[in-house]
């Protein structure tokens, strides 16, 4: 039953923060400040979750295995400018090959 009150309250706190949101006045979301904000927030929250989710251990501890490899890999290919699909790419293949490598070892 607990797992049904998370659910729950959680739905509600999503649905009150989307209200909250369409109840802001077009003015304040035409300030430059709000508009850079706006922008950079999904980004941040992206780096955050790839890093907790590349790097998180149990615990306290730093975890550093393939999914680090493969994080630098998609690191190269956005400073060489590569399409979206090949940093993709080049994350899951460097992955892949680190933890067969390591797997064989």
């Amino acid at each position: 039953m607990t797992v049904w009150i998370a659910i729950v309250v959680t739905a509600v706190g999503a649905y009150a923060v989307k209200l909250l949101g369409l109840s802001v006045p077009a003015g304040v979301l035409e300030r430059p400040l709000v508009k850079r904000l706006a922008a950079l927030v999904p980004i941040a929250l992206l780096v955050a979750l790839t890093v907790q989710e590349t790097f998180g251990g149990t615990g306290r501890a730093l975890v550093v295995d393939a999914r680090a490899v493969g994080l630098a890999a998609a690191t190269v290919a956005v400073v060489l400018r590569a399409p979206f699909l090949v940093v993709v790419g080049a994350a899951v293949v460097v992955t892949a090959l680190v933890r067969h490598v390591g797997g064989a070892m």
